[in-house]
């Protein structure tokens, strides 16, 4: 996709430049924002990457003492300086949306505005403890990071993933589509015939603890519109509407009923900010 060698897939005109690059969150892929990306192929060209070490993309990963995302952020800066055409919306769920804002502001003239799908976004005591020396070890101790370390990594087939991800965890209540497009290039084939996962268990669980990132200072410095929706129920996002007041350009909504899936499981709200960025962006240039 990029020369920085990350895979992924994309929807709309292939002539097109892009109009928005969308970041998936940790352990997925692109091809999992199927449902929610697709519909917007008719008027805007759509790419979703898969991350270092994620999906389609064969990037090494040392997972080992990795306190934050910066080689990912890198791999993101180096796509958006490869792209030809106007400044893009970048646009993201959960860690991918934080990677987005990350990367942004590290090149903030290659991106016209930010939609943050409930981004990873510690409280601000919380984030600077992190980037204390070694503070980010403690993130070693989150349930997620330790339950990623625990999942069951091969499958006889992507079927058997499959059927052994419907309905559970953090897959319940998805759609089965949308679980079909995770489970397809979240799994690669194995020599002996059986399937694993692309996202390896130990660089899953890097990316929950290595949190000694900066998206408070990344978020004062973009210098872009950024609209951030949060979950209803169990956000992982502390940014609210009262820091609208400090970042000018900010928004700040909530989906009340929304889980922290809600892209996967209510597309269309997701859909409806992602295309208002979209027309912001076309109405600008016009």
């Amino acid at each position: 996709m990029d020369p920085a060698g990350l895979a992924g897939r994309s929807w709309g005109d292939p002539a097109r430049s892009a109009d928005l690059i969308f970041i998936h969150a940790n352990g997925f892929n692109g091809l999992t924002y199927r449902g929610l990306l697709e519909p917007l192929k008719g008027d805007w060209r759509v790419q979703a990457p898969d991350l270092r070490g994620h999906g389609r993309t064969t990037l090494p990963t040392r997972p080992e003492n990795r306190a934050n995302w910066n080689d990912m952020r890198g791999d993101l800066v180096a796509l958006l300086e490869s792209l030809e055409g106007p400044p893009v919306v970048l646009a993201g769920h959960s860690m991918g949306a934080t990677l987005a804002l990350l990367a942004a502001a590290r090149v903030p003239d290659r991106v016209r505005s930010l939609v943050m799908l409930d981004p990873v976004i510690l409280t601000r005591t919380a984030s600077t403890a992190m980037r204390l020396p070694g503070g980010w070890k403690l993130a070693r101790r989150h349930p997620w990071a330790v339950a990623a370390l625990r999942r069951r990594h091969r499958f006889p087939d992507r079927e058997a993933a499959f059927q052994s991800y419907r309905g559970r965890g953090s897959f319940k209540g998805w759609p089965d589509a949308v679980l079909a497009d995770y489970v397809e290039d979240g799994f690669r084939p194995t020599p002996d015939g059986e399937v694993e996962l692309a996202c390896a268990p130990a660089w899953e669980s890097s990316n929950y603890s290595a949190q000694s990132n900066d998206p408070w200072g990344a978020l004062g410095r973009v210098g872009r519109p950024v609209h951030i929706l949060k979950a209803g129920q169990g956000s992982t996002c502390s940014v609210t509407a009262r820091d609208a007041g400090r970042h000018p350009g900010l928004v700040v909504e909530t989906l009340e009923d929304g889980t922290h899936f809600f892209p996967m499981m209510m597309p269309d709200a997701a859909r409806a900010v992602l295309i208002q960025a979209l027309e912001a962006r076309a109405s600008a240039a016009s």
